[in-house]
């Protein structure tokens, strides 16, 4: 779904449930970005990434805790962020501030939603190497990296199943960093 369309959020968590019933958990890994430095910025841009990273995302986790009450409480949000918190970020401005309001966000939603049973939590999956950056860009990257490479999809998927599962029921409220200690350098 184009999620920068207002009604998009709520249509998505309704055909969720017309085709599985019950919806268990949010992972809003989705994203806009675009490289403007400040002298690029647009308010267009901004208005667009903002709608898309945080208003369908506040959205999609107000449709999905709807259906959670006293009758049926539990579930599981995971948000994403990225770096900006650890590193500064001048070349995307309108994507850092857009997700920048994700990571805050996590503990208010965190607070709000626990006597619902549902977790609330983010994650920075750091560098990850999704097949966008070229070879020069990868070795810099991994050069940099304590860990010595990139995080992978694999590496997230790891930590989304484990923040999904019934072990994790009791962490809510945090931005964890996936990235093979590239935000501790």
């Amino acid at each position: 779904m184009d999620l920068s369309a207002l009604d998009a959020p709520t249509a998505l968590v309704d055909a969720a449930q017309a085709a599985f019933g019950h919806v268990d958990a949010v992972v809003a890994n989705h994203a806009r970005s675009v490289s403007q430095w400040l002298e690029e910025l647009t308010a267009a841009e901004l208005d667009l990434s903002f709608a898309v990273n945080t208003r369908a995302t506040l959205l999609l986790v107000k449709a999905f805790a709807a259906q959670h009450d006293d009758a049926r409480p539990g579930g599981r949000v995971l948000l994403f962020t990225s770096g900006q918190y650890h590193d500064a970020m001048p070349a995307e401005l309108p994507y850092i501030a857009s997700k920048a309001a994700l990571h805050e966000l996590t503990r208010s939603l965190a607070v709000h939603l626990i006597h619902r049973g549902i977790t609330v939590n983010c994650i920075n999956p750091g560098p990850n190497d999704t097949g966008y950056a070229d070879d020069k860009t990868r070795a810099a990257v991994a050069a940099l990296n304590p860990g010595g490479r990139w995080s992978t999809p694999a590496d997230t998927a790891r930590l989304v199943t484990w923040l999904l599962s019934d072990e994790a029921d009791w962490i809510t409220g945090q931005t964890i960093a996936s990235d093979g200690g590239w935000s501790s350098r």
